[in-house]
């Protein structure tokens, strides 16, 4: 089952990070923004707009995918990470700043979910302690 979250974890970190930096490469490729027909053709125009359709699709399916089976509190928590992967692609494809409280922003979304992973290991391991 470990496997299961870890393969699933991994694609909707993969899926999250895919549709938003597909936003952002087809945002900066439709400006000037204007709301009319040639904008939206000009938005439609570029393939980074289907790779955010596709990442959205894909970061549902999976998610769902996992809230059968996955713990809601760390599940909830890690489909944050994007949040960072987006944040280190930023400043390496776009040289976008990484502030200091980005970093520890960053950093408190990871102890928030290494906590919850240990909080919840834990209740599985006590409730596998009390007898039937």
């Amino acid at each position: 089952m470990k496997r299961f979250y870890a393969v699933g974890f991994a694609l909707l970190l993969a899926f999250d990070t895919l549709n938003l930096i597909c936003f952002k490469l087809a945002g900066t490729e439709a400006l000037p923004v204007a709301m009319d027909i040639a904008w939206l053709l000009r938005v439609f125009s570029h393939p980074w707009i289907y790779g955010a359709v596709v990442g959205y699709i894909g970061a549902f399916v999976t998610w769902m995918s996992l809230l059968k089976h996955a713990p809601i509190g760390p599940a909830f928590a890690a489909s944050h990470l994007e949040v960072i992967s987006v944040m280190l692609l930023s400043w390496w494809m776009f040289s976008e700043p990484v502030t200091a409280t980005q970093i520890a922003g960053a950093l408190a979304i990871v102890a928030g979910i290494v906590c919850l992973a240990f909080a919840e290991s834990r209740e599985e391991t006590a409730a596998d302690a009390v007898p039937a």
